[in-house]
């Protein structure tokens, strides 16, 4: 024992490890009588072990106050009998600096805490409607070398890449787990040649993990807790607000789940959480204050929460939305029986939470991939293909993978805008997955978690069709943004509740007001009404996922304004786009193709009001 210290019990109230000046205090949760306590490690191999005492316990909670030691110069881990553990409330882990080396040195707690001005930082609060998402991995999303970053795989690196969400129009990213986890993993059982089996790395990062300590082989600089406030806040400057994703095993307590999530709200000042788990606590972060505001996004709400979810004032929970993949991947492929479930899910906005909308995620196929994909090829994952979802709703376009046929690339092509226009013309919040603005691959592989490597990483391309995708990308984000109609508050109607002669939402087919609504029908037109979102125009979305060429009708609008051609995801048509302006006539829809319309005031109307001035 060092005599330069001062040790002495206390009876903790939560648990955790606390410095302050002089010294450190350490709260720790034992429920065994074998006996327990504080392993210390320091300069030149130093061991120090400190017991816990009964004087300082409350429950099955110990609490110890050690005073004089250099907190900068030390480290630290639990003992339990013959048990050694790393502290899971650790909030900087050391031994895990250097990202996918399995000869670890010993993994231990840090003891200093790290001190940040976040100078006047105001909170964003950005509502659910109003959020552009873009998902990524904070590894992969500059790890190639093609992504033209000095720190890449890092939060450095994500940090340089601020400019360019900016320019696409993102407002708030979601981060794949980035708390400090073991990404070595272990060899697959039962290997023929298991000598020859290559290490494998969690790229993605669900699995257990210390929680409360953001992971140090992100940090460019050797300091996880830093980089980590540096990120965020440079993110905020710049008006993008930040999610993190965590997994929580069924392992994990519920309460434990409560600390972490006001942990990281409180000390990182992040805007909101995914969660993934069987057992997330919806019930308790719904009645705690201190989330009130933040954006609690899972992958399931059930009917049991919706009383604490609908009390808990304006939405700030939010719900994956998987059956909007199926049922457009499914529309826009051509499957019959979809049209009535595709206008429901174009629709669908809840009052009380939020729908997270998304074509493509980390699972299953990139969007890329799913216009070129029918059949996963997860080989290189080790398993014999047999991991990944074996349906996918996919269509290649006429061949399996790549192709340099130029119909099969411009058929493609038109697929990827589709699905673009169908995601962000949408009610609900829009999720794009990082790298698909450009058309990113991953060679067929629809669960590329161990792809520590070309596949698994953004391919930050520069060519012809990934400048092509990249502009239409921002385009419709844009459109997005600037018109209320597209993101509104609560969940359109389908009725005239203004009293104007027209719904704030309607559908149309062939003949205005009669939309097709059978097994084999393909195509829809819906008209938004501006007047239900403010002083905004109309529009016109014209979708005909049929494989022959089809004309919808346009419905009247009222004297004076007539319908104009915006853009349309057909090459063929889209170069021949004219000013002309369209009154009662109908949109001529190529096959596979969608077409967006909006009202202006009619050139007769304009030579009418200039002769009056």
């Amino acid at each position: 024992m060092r005599s330069d210290w001062k040790i002495t019990c206390y009876k903790p109230e939560r648990q955790g490890v606390f410095s302050f000046p002089g010294g450190v205090k350490f709260a720790a949760t034992f429920s065994s009588k074998e006996e327990c306590g504080i392993l210390l490690y320091g300069p030149k191999g130093k061991e120090v072990r400190i017991p816990f005492s009964p004087e300082g316990q409350r429950g099955n909670l110990y609490g110890i106050i050690i005073e004089g030691i250099d907190t900068a110069k030390w480290s630290y881990n639990y003992y339990e009998g013959a048990k050694v553990f790393t502290d899971p409330y650790a909030k900087r882990v050391f031994g895990l600096e250097k990202w996918g080396n399995p000869k670890r040195q010993r993994i231990a707690g840090a003891l200093t805490d790290q001190p940040f001005d976040w100078e006047k930082e105001e909170e964003s609060q950005r509502p659910f409607e109003d959020v552009v998402l873009y998902g990524l991995n904070v590894r992969g999303f500059t790890m190639h070398k093609s992504s033209g970053v000095k720190k890449r795989g890092t939060f450095e690196g994500l940090m340089e890449k601020i400019p360019y969400l900016k320019e696409l129009g993102i407002n708030t990213v979601e981060l794949m787990p980035c708390y400090e986890y073991e990404e070595c993993m272990e060899r697959i059982p039962g290997a023929v040649q298991p000598e020859k089996e290559a290490q494998r790395y969690n790229l993605w990062g669900f699995q257990n993990g210390y929680y409360f300590a953001p992971k140090s082989s992100f940090s460019a600089i050797n300091n996880p807790q830093l980089s980590m406030k540096n990120m965020v806040k440079a993110l905020h400057q710049n008006g993008i607000e930040i999610i993190l994703h965590f997994y929580f095993p069924d392992s994990v307590r519920q309460m434990f789940i409560l600390e972490v999530i006001r942990y990281w709200i409180l000390e990182y000042h992040i805007d909101g959480v995914r969660l993934s788990g069987a057992h997330i606590p919806v019930r308790l972060l719904a009645e705690d204050p201190c989330l009130g505001k933040a954006k609690i996004w899972c992958e399931h709400l059930l009917e049991i929460d919706m009383d604490v979810i609908e009390n808990a004032g304006e939405k700030h929970f939010a719900e994956d939305h998987p059956g909007f993949q199926m049922v457009f991947r499914r529309f826009l492929k051509g499957d019959e029986g979809m049209i009535g479930e595709f206008l429901n899910m174009q629709r669908r906005n809840p009052a009380s939470y939020a729908l997270i909308n998304y074509v493509a995620d980390y699972q299953g196929f990139s969007l890329y991939d799913s216009v070129c994909y029918e059949r996963k090829h997860n080989e290189g994952n080790g398993e014999g293909n047999r991991d990944g979802a074996e349906v996918n709703h996919t269509w290649n376009c006429g061949v399996e993978g790549e192709s340099r046929k130029k119909a099969i690339v411009e058929l493609r092509k038109k697929q990827l805008k589709n699905m673009l226009t169908f995601l962000f013309l949408s009610q609900g919040t829009p999720f794009l997955f990082s790298g698909d603005e450009m058309g990113n691959t991953r060679y067929g592989n629809n669960n590329c978690y161990c792809q520590d490597n070309e596949v698994g990483w953004v391919k930050w391309k520069e060519n012809a069709v990934a400048k092509e995708l990249f502009s239409y990308t921002r385009f419709m984000i844009s459109l997005r943004k600037q018109y209320r109609i597209f993101h509104m508050k609560e969940e359109l109607k389908v009725l005239d509740t203004k009293g104007i002669g027209y719904p704030d939402i309607s559908y149309h087919g062939t003949e205005a007001w009669r939309p097709d609504m059978s097994y084999l029908s393909h195509m829809a037109g819906i008209m938004l009404h501006g007047a239900y979102a403010g002083e905004e125009p109309s529009f016109y979305l014209a979708y005909n996922m049929h494989w022959e060429t089809h004309e919808l009708a346009l419905p009247k609008l009222p004297k004076g304004f007539c319908w104009k051609l915006l853009a349309q995801t057909d090459p063929a048509l889209e170069a021949e786009k004219t000013d002309e302006e369209k009154t009662e006539a109908g949109a001529v829809l190529a096959p596979r193709s969608a077409a967006i319309y909006l009202s202006v005031p009619s050139e007769r109307n304009k030579t009418g009001n200039e002769k009056r001035k």
